[in-house]
């Protein structure tokens, strides 16, 4: 008899597969897969299902869990290569993308909109489809948006 599969966290780790898989891809080294990665990610979210908020808080949680669980695997496994040059320690990191999405929070509702469906992998065309606008005019506003937060987090 096999495992009972849990169709709400399936379809999760399926809407998040492209940040999952994007952050897989980065951490892709000598000694680890992105098949090894992506499973020791799901483990950790599995694990600490219970904890995951619900909303805009989900893409930024799945994003660190899924990523210091990697690092974890990539500490444990021999031979692997040196850290990428721009990793921070997890607690500096977790520091830099909780006052990032203080930053969005503030954002009217469609920019936040915009915003965390663009974290969240969706394309541009179903972002506009959303939201009204037309894949060129969700890109611009991207722009603007990523320009504004960069200009408030320097002053």
């Amino acid at each position: 008899m096999g495992m009972k599969v849990n169709e709400p966290f399936e379809k999760l780790l399926h809407h998040y597969r492209g940040l999952l898989y994007t952050l897989c891809r980065r951490y892709c080294r000598q000694g680890a897969t992105v098949d090894d990665l992506l499973q020791e990610a799901t483990v950790a979210l599995w694990m600490g299902r219970e904890r995951m908020p619900e909303g805009l808080g989900q893409a930024p949680w799945i994003w660190k869990t899924a990523r210091n669980a990697m690092i974890d695997m990539l500490r444990r496994t021999p031979h692997s290569l040196p850290l990428p040059s721009d990793y921070d320690p997890p607690e500096e990191s977790n520091i830099l993308v909780d006052e990032l999405y203080e930053r969005i929070a503030l954002l009217s509702e469609p920019d936040r909109t915009i915003v965390r469906m663009q974290l969240e992998g969706y394309s541009y065309r179903e972002i506009g489809s959303k939201v009204g606008m037309t894949e060129n005019n969700v890109s611009v506003r991207l722009v603007r948006i990523k320009e504004q937060i960069r200009k408030d987090w320097l002053s």
